[in-house]
């Protein structure tokens, strides 16, 4: 059992007493999407931390893509309750890298691939370097735009 899916269901069961709705109706949802996940494909399984760590990822994401989304549609209150459902998704992914962290992991990936110069079709090969350092510590568009800048 994934230790980070029991720390999960034991906040929900904090939360529901203490009222917190915000907080138990978002920790529902990535429950929920913990599940989905398990029972996806041809085989149901246990999902590992690093997976739910994944999914946690996938649904901070979403929240934040919607919140700008509501931004733009001019409904400022469900905006504000999708940034407050990903600061609580955001309790639960480890802290995220700045600019230039990610900057600085590009340039070792870019030196360590021998790709300094040869431009965008190296991209794939700085990206499997770059990945597996940043997985869930940073947004994947955010470190493919460091890359495409240093590769030029």
């Amino acid at each position: 059992m994934s230790t980070l899916k029991d720390q999960l269901r034991t906040d929900l069961t904090t939360a529901m007493k203490a009222r917190d709705e915000v907080r138990s109706s978002t920790l529902r949802m990535i429950l929920t999407a913990v599940t989905n996940a398990e029972v996806a494909g041809k085989v149901a399984k246990e999902l590992t931390d690093d997976e739910v760590l994944t999914v946690l990822a996938a649904e901070a994401k979403k929240r934040r893509e919607a919140a700008v989304a509501f931004e733009e549609g001019e409904r400022p209150e469900s905006a504000a309750k999708e940034r407050a459902e990903a600061a609580v998704i955001q309790d639960y992914l480890p802290e995220q890298l700045g600019p230039e962290e990610i900057a600085a992991i590009v340039t070792a990936a870019v030196e360590q691939a021998g790709a300094a110069g040869a431009g965008p079709k190296a991209m794939g090969q700085v990206m499997g370097i770059v990945q597996p350092q940043v997985k869930g510590r940073a947004d994947g568009a955010a470190v493919a735009a460091e890359v495409r800048r240093q590769l030029g």
